[in-house]
């Protein structure tokens, strides 16, 4: 779903780099609710593992491949606001260090990919949550469902904005039908990936998902004939996994699956790039600024071993992207931190 520079034309990009803006702003300070000291740390291990998983190309069709695009996934785990800010970060990775995803089409790839999967995919998770039974496997549930919706809704809006600004004249008909048929099977992958790893991190962790919260229903009670809440427990039930062994544990689990697993990944387009060479949108296609960068098309300059080549730059990746995606969501913590200092805290009170 990466949209390449020169495949939209410039004004309806730089509309969707106003767009994209706006709402990273706004997220932004939504994250501040979102994020506290156990929660920031996780938000940088949830970017670093979905640029690690979306190196894991898997086939969905005759000579297509598909990959996590990740919204749905950070919305669940870490809030709305956060997850657009995580999948963001992702990108801007991409683009910049490897040459995925125009820089021109930056804006259309954050409204595509970061802004429209993750408020779509949330708010078909809350929906269900309202009707689903509430326990920990309606979570895992729900992420299934919105992970899969989130994916062709992604190719919806492409094809809109395709239809705004598209370079190339091709029926958008034709564009809409061979993107959401693909992009449906690609959801599919999407959810089951998304509902593994929201499930196992329930499984350790339930306090830590977002989406979790307030999940667990208060037990009630029967006194002389009418129904009463029972007191709150003492305690917390204790956690099955520190957050060190949880937050060590992703970043092995990432660095092995982009340094390692993605050599095995599917060679094929994934389905934007088939979409668009089945039906001649990549004839404008224009050259990456950042085609010269050493880690282009995900491999190492001058290493001559793909294996080794492609298994560095993964784990490069995922490196900086956890720097940069920790070093965001730590000043975003420090941000809430400083809106409710004592100084404010008592300016409030008096």
């Amino acid at each position: 779903m990466h949209v390449p520079d020169g495949f939209i034309d410039a004004p309806t990009s730089a509309v969707t780099g106003v767009v994209a803006a706006g709402a990273l702003a706004v997220s932004l300070r939504g994250a501040r609710r979102e994020l506290d000291e156990r929660t920031a740390p996780l938000a940088g291990l949830v970017a670093a593992f979905i640029f690690a998983v979306q190196m894991l190309n898997f086939p969905v069709a005759a000579g297509t491949s598909g990959h996590l695009l990740g919204g749905a996934l950070a919305a669940i785990l870490v809030g709305p606001f956060t997850g657009v800010l995580c999948v963001s970060v992702v990108l801007l990775m991409q683009g910049v260090l490897f040459a995925d995803g125009g820089l021109t089409a930056l804006g259309v790839n954050i409204t595509d990919m970061a802004i429209v999967t993750t408020v779509v995919s949330y708010a078909v998770f809350r929906g269900l949550l309202a009707v689903l039974p509430r326990r920990r496997s309606s979570v895992t549930v729900a992420s299934f469902v919105a992970a899969l919706v989130s994916v062709p809704a992604a190719a919806v809006a492409f094809t809109f904005v395709y239809a705004v600004g598209g370079t190339t004249d091709v029926a958008i008909g034709k564009v809409a039908t061979a993107m959401i048929g693909v992009h449906v099977l690609i959801g599919v992958g999407e959810a089951v990936i998304t509902a593994l790893t929201v499930g196992a991190v329930i499984a350790v962790r339930p306090d830590l998902v977002h989406g979790a919260r307030g999940l667990r229903q208060r037990l009630r009670l029967r006194v002389n004939g009418t129904l009463v809440d029972a007191p709150a427990p003492a305690a917390p039930v204790a956690a099955r996994t520190s957050r060190r062994t949880l937050w060590a544990t992703g970043l092995v689990a990432s660095l092995v699956l982009a340094g390692f697993v993605s050599f095995y990944a599917s060679a094929d387009p994934d389905g934007l790039e088939k979409v668009a060479h089945d039906k001649g949108i990549d004839r404008k296609e224009e050259k990456h600024a950042s085609s010269g960068s050493p880690l282009a098309d995900y491999g190492v300059k001058d290493v001559s071993d793909a294996r080794l080549s492609g298994g560095l730059a993964g784990v490069i990746g995922v490196g900086v992207t956890v720097v940069a995606g920790s070093t965001v969501f730590w000043a975003v913590r420090r941000r809430r931190g400083a809106d409710v200092s004592p100084a404010s805290a008592a300016s409030t009170g008096a």
